[in-house]
């Protein structure tokens, strides 16, 4: 059997191209910076339009003409080449670095045809499942008919499921007779259109399983649990098959009405963009994926973002979407102080998203989510990533798809 490569064929013809699209930016960027300075216009207000003229434009745009020219020849010798050589089978750290990539560039990746762009799938063990019945069978021969669902989440690959050697996945299977399927996806897309091809998928798979489904649970970490959220809408919209056996729905760590850093994000964005001087540097921060924007409200929706600038400062202005009826919904957070109740935990809770936002309680009535208190639960002196290994939080997640505290 082959051994788990760093580096595959076709990643040579992905970095080529971002190394191309980079060096191509990057002209741009300085370029802008050249010309305001060079127009001494005052130091806040709007920068000037236009790009440097004479030797100075000309040098500029040799760069940029020359760039374009090697990348076009590497695109099209690579793009030959490397379908000569086949793909092998990917190592975790391979994984990890592209999962990461996607997280931040997922957006520009699938855009430009990049081939480090991760396409949705349903796996086990790192492979990827045909939807097949026959195929089905022979990948999961002891398929039962509790079906568990795990996504992952931003900047994650579903191989970070096991961690510090436990995976919630192989633990619930062992304990209650789960079979668990893991989500991989591009988590820089923006979260309702993974959430709408994660309902799809979905349906596709409980149609092709080898067994009688009498039950399905998602277990969501991070922005797992806003895409099922968005899958859920999006099922019931369409009329799919598998919302109706949708039974659990656990959220770790889910940031339900958005994240600070992403916030903060937006703010650094603005700050920049006030001097003329600065003003190109707020492109650099503009790189960042649809993905991560729609974190800063925990946008699910086409309509929460689809003809509007995802950079610009604005409130949150999305629909709240209530969780889905008939379904049993589990809000796991966390916090790493030691005790809950304090600023640590309103302004950061577990790292990365408040406790009031992992719980989904918000100031406005209107958009607070209905979790009953017997189904919320606070882990302290935990993390963000602490959340997929603490033997507490495992146990308080088995004791909730067991049906008992």
């Amino acid at each position: 059997m082959p051994k788990p490569s760093h580096l595959h064929p076709a990643d040579l013809h992905g970095f080529s191209r971002m190394t191309v699209d980079a060096v191509a930016g990057l002209t741009d960027l300085v370029e802008a910076m050249h010309h305001n300075i060079a127009s001494t216009p005052t130091p806040l207000g709007k920068p000037p339009a236009g790009r440097t003229r004479g030797i100075t434009g000309l040098v500029y745009s040799s760069i940029r003409g020359v760039t374009r020219l090697v990348g076009g020849g590497l695109d099209m010798v690579l793009g030959r080449l490397v379908p000569l050589f086949g793909e092998g089978k990917s190592s975790p750290e391979r994984e990890a670095v592209l999962a990461a990539l996607n997280g931040v560039l997922g957006d520009y990746l699938e855009a430009s045809g990049n081939p480090l762009a991760i396409r949705m799938s349903l796996r086990r063990k790192g492979s990827a499942l045909q939807l097949d019945k026959n195929a089905l069978a022979a990948a999961i021969p002891n398929a039962g008919g509790r079906l568990l669902i795990l996504a992952h989440g931003l900047c994650m690959n579903d191989l970070q499921w096991k961690r510090q050697g436990h995976d919630h996945g192989a633990a619930l299977a062992r304990d209650l007779g789960y079979t668990p399927v893991y989500l991989h996806y591009n988590s820089g897309r923006h979260i309702s259109t993974n959430g709408r091809e994660f309902s799809g998928l979905l349906d596709a798979l409980l149609s092709a399983w080898p067994a009688p489904v009498d039950e399905l649970t998602i277990i969501g970490h991070s922005m797992g649990g806003l895409l099922a959220r968005s899958a859920w809408h999006y099922g019931m919209a369409e009329g799919r098959a598998w919302p109706l056996k949708l039974k659990d729905l656990v959220f770790l760590g889910t940031p339900h009405h958005g994240a600070p850093m992403e916030r903060g994000g937006n703010w650094i964005d603005i700050a920049l963009g006030l001097s003329p001087y600065t003003a190109p540097l707020s492109r650099l921060g503009k790189i960042r994926s649809a993905g991560i924007t729609d974190l800063r409200h925990g946008y699910l929706l086409d309509e929460d973002w689809r003809g509007r600038d995802r950079f610009a400062r604005s409130p949150s202005h999305h629909k709240t979407l209530p969780l889905p009826e008939n379904v049993q919904c589990f809000a796991l957070a966390a916090t790493t102080g030691k005790q809950t109740g304090d600023l640590k935990d309103r302004l950061i809770g577990d790292g990365l998203v408040p406790l009031a936002s992992a719980l989904g309680r918000h100031a406005k009535r209107s958009r607070n989510l209905a979790f009953p208190e017997s189904r919320q639960w606070i882990a302290c002196e935990t993390g963000h990533l602490d959340l997929l290994d603490r033997p507490e939080v495992y146990a308080r997640l088995k004791g909730w798809l067991a049906g008992s505290d």
